[in-house]
């Protein structure tokens, strides 16, 4: 059975209100108002399940979300959640930046070594680049626009002006562009500013300039509540300095917020924000290995489109990475797994869709890349099939210099590999798109 930590405390009345939980650790068995439970437990943030040896206790053990959420029921004191990284915060956010962008890292633009817990160092690291953004002025730019005016600005939309105001001379449908502060780069600094300001946890220095830069950017539209898709930008000598602000305005949007009410009189709620650390492992392993592969010439496709299983092309398949000659062919593959760590070693299902991949493909090499750094790398050679798949492990407390190493360690020998590759006449017939 879990017993509660030194890392919960409680109040007096033996309802905790602060339960510190560490990712994929141990389950820890905390009081919790049933309904408090319940509601946690479909919002699948983590286990929870009742404790059957303890009355009113809940056992709750964490996955690979980690951050921060606030519960609230009626009657009840608020229980806030945290769930640490089994990583420095720094190298977590290390990876989420240079998965942002490479250039972050190497340029050193963003350091949070003083902090310990992920949303204040997030939070750190955000204002500082957007300092550094905004140092220089609010950008400018145009931005197109299409609307329903009383007045002809630009040029009359024809098409829909006939479609929805059947002959009628006003109001009618325009298209111009605006030259102003309100563009997509400005809406996106000032959506991520104002998701830091509602969340609890950031440092009250932090907030306050946070505030501050708000002020700058309130001539920019701000977004709709939950929307899904954000302002589409472009990378341009205009907006260089904006953008590692930006990378990580896009990072902050689209991790996992948390807020909905739960049961059947929506009394109780949820609010918080939580990232999902086998997406930040997934694209660090990708882009790193990318940036490292262009060394070896072709062109790598993040989430590689158009590779099918079968002949038919019925049976779509979506590797981490596929590294492609120049002509088209594909050179080697690679997939990045996040597990957590289990004694019997590598799951070997990954082994059986590596070698699904191998073959789709027409490669004699696959690579499996882990977050762990506790078990030796290996390599399996498949029988009657002439194909081999390596796994290889990272240990992501190292140095990210290390880390970028072992990284390049690993697009050398995809390389090598692919020099007595082979592609089938059926790999060779799609030319994906590069990434």
């Amino acid at each position: 059975m879990a017993a509660t930590t030194d890392r919960t405390r409680q109040r007096r009345d033996d309802v905790v209100t602060t339960v510190e939980l560490d990712e994929y650790g141990p389950a820890v068995t905390v009081p919790l108002p049933d309904e408090l439970g319940r509601a946690l437990a479909a919002s699948r943030i983590v286990e929870a399940a009742p404790d059957p040896y303890r009355p009113g206790g809940w056992r709750l053990r964490a996955g690979g979300k980690v951050g921060a959420v606030a519960l609230r029921a009626p009657g009840h004191p608020p229980v806030t959640l945290r769930i640490a990284p089994k990583v420095p915060v720094s190298r977590l956010f290390f990876l989420i930046g240079y998965a942002a962008d490479p250039r972050i890292h190497r340029d050193g633009e963003v350091s949070v070594a003083e902090q310990d817990e992920l949303l204040p160092a997030l939070a750190q690291g955000f204002e500082r680049s957007l300092e550094r953004a905004l140092r220089q002025g609010v950008l400018q730019g145009y931005r197109h626009t299409e609307e329903t005016a009383s007045v002809v600005r630009g040029r009359i939309r024809e098409a829909e002006q006939v479609k929805r105001h059947h002959g009628r001379a006003f109001p009618v449908e325009v298209a111009y562009d605006d030259y102003g502060t309100d563009i997509a780069e400005n809406r996106l600094l000032r959506a991520a500013t104002e998701r830091l300001l509602t969340l609890p946890r950031v440092p009250d220095d932090v907030r306050r300039r946070l505030r501050h830069h708000r002020g700058r950017l309130l001539d920019a539209q701000p977004l709709t509540r939950g929307i899904r898709d954000l302002p589409q930008w472009r990378a341009s000598r205009l907006n260089l300095r904006y953008q590692p602000a930006l990378q990580l305005a896009e990072t902050i949007l689209r991790g996992s917020s948390v807020e909905h009410s739960a049961g059947p009189d929506g009394r109780l709620s949820i609010d918080g924000y939580l990232i999902d650390t086998h997406k930040i492992f997934e694209d660090f392993v990708c882009v790193a290995l990318r940036e490292a592969l262009a060394e070896h010439g072709g062109h790598s496709a993040l989430q590689a489109r158009g590779v099918h299983l079968d002949e038919a092309g019925a049976v779509r398949m979506r590797p981490d990475l596929v590294w492609y000659a120049d002509q088209g062919s594909p050179r080697a593959v690679a997939d990045a797994k996040y597990k957590a760590e289990k004694p019997e070693g590598f799951p070997d299902a990954d082994l059986y869709q590596m070698l699904a991949y191998c073959t789709a493909l027409g490669l004699s090499d696959g690579h499996l890349v882990y977050a762990r750094g506790y078990e030796p790398s290996a390599t399996h050679r498949v029988r009657h099939a002439g194909i081999r798949i390596h796994q290889h492990a990272l240990a992501l407390e190292r140095s990210p210099e290390q880390l970028l190493t072992a990284i390049s360690t690993i697009a050398r020998l995809m390389a090598e590999g692919a020099d007595t590759t082979r592609p089938t006449q059926d790999t060779v017939r799609h030319r994906p798109r590069k990434a």
